[in-house]
């Protein structure tokens, strides 16, 4: 099962105490005081990991605590600090806390870390309150509480393109394809349950894209029906989408009214999904009545960028190929741009 949402309870490691604690040593009648203090608590530390594809560490086990620190001993030693917790996610989750629904941290790119909860600090020893007037002090300070928080977590899919369409569309299909992903292939709706992210490598221009295929959404995604936000999210950070749109209606939908359809989930969902550009995959072009229902499609919606494929056949795929190469690598520079500007 892929688990890509999840609620924990995590706890960061509580300081240790100072010590109160006075030298007793042979040939020094006047000791005075040597109380250590308290180590600090553990972390807890959130590491994105390419090699972790969901929650389900999470789902079975939903309460983390960090170490706590060792209190303070005499002789002025220092109590050892508690042990952090390093918790591996997958890239693109996002943290949010459970009660206010705030994102609090998100992980984009393998190796990024961010400490979720900092563990307290370590008590002080009675040594750091001696003076001139307090010769022999007995007082410490106990260690701070590590923070603690619940969190509601949630995977988003990071892919340069994300599949969309209604059941049933291709997309599996696709992705087997002109990927190294190998999605399950069926002729009955929601075929793929959860996103599937695969490699296109392009050897000539020693470039590589990655794409996501995204469940099959229906109409009335955007209220929640079916596993519609649980699908749509994964959609919000892909730079490119690639619709894809059975051209035959052999399903009893036509072609134009599943584009307008989908582009109105996406709309009611979130308006910024609605304006990501995007591609028009026509498929299933080898079915008869494709011919006649792409040129009515093309009659209808003149400013979109059509392709016409078949999964079957391979008709058409290595042009779709190029201009979602084309497309990517102008995302990319201006993302660049965008960045190069922010500084």
């Amino acid at each position: 099962m892929f688990i890509d949402e999840v609620k924990i309870s995590v706890k960061a490691g509580n300081g240790g105490d100072g010590c109160m604690g006075f030298r007793r040593e042979k040939f020094i009648p006047k000791g005075g005081p040597d109380g250590g203090d308290g180590g600090n608590g553990g972390d807890v530390i959130a590491v994105c990991d390419e090699n972790t594809s969901d929650l389900t560490a999470y789902r079975y086990n939903p309460i983390w605590t960090a170490k706590n620190g060792e209190n303070g001993r005499g002789r002025q030693q220092h109590g050892k600090s508690g042990e952090s917790i390093r918790m591996k996610f997958p890239i693109g989750t996002v943290f949010y806390d459970a009660d206010t629904e705030e994102v609090v941290a998100e992980l984009t790119k393998h190796g990024q870390e961010i400490i979720l909860l900092h563990g307290g600090r370590g008590g002080l020893g009675n040594i750091h309150f001696k003076s001139s007037v307090n010769q022999a002090p007995q007082e410490t300070t106990p260690g701070e509480a590590g923070e603690e928080q619940n969190f509601h977590i949630v995977i988003k899919t990071v892919a340069d393109v994300g599949l969309v369409g209604f059941p049933n569309a291709g997309k599996s299909s696709i992705t087997n394809l002109v990927t190294n992903a190998h999605p399950k292939v069926g002729n009955y709706p929601f075929t793929t349950l959860f996103p599937q992210v695969g490699i296109i490598e392009y050897p000539d221009d020693y470039d590589r894209v990655s794409i996501a295929d995204i469940p099959g959404l229906i109409k009335g995604a955007n209220e929640n029906k079916g596993l519609g936000h649980r699908f749509l999210r994964h959609i919000e950070r892909c730079g490119l989408l690639v619709f894809m749109i059975d051209m035959s209606g052999n399903d009893g939908r036509d072609p134009w009214d599943d584009y307008a359809d989908l582009l109105n989930e996406l709309k009611l969902y979130d308006k910024a999904l609605a304006k990501k550009p995007h591609l028009v995959a026509a498929n299933k072009m080898d079915e008869p009545a494709s011919e006649k229902n792409l040129k009515t499609f093309k009659t209808k919606f003149k400013k979109a960028k059509v392709f016409p494929i078949s999964c079957l056949s391979e008709e058409g795929i290595e042009a779709l190929k190029k201009e979602i190469l084309k497309q990517v690598k102008k995302i990319r520079e201006q993302l660049k741009s965008d960045v190069c500007s922010e500084q």
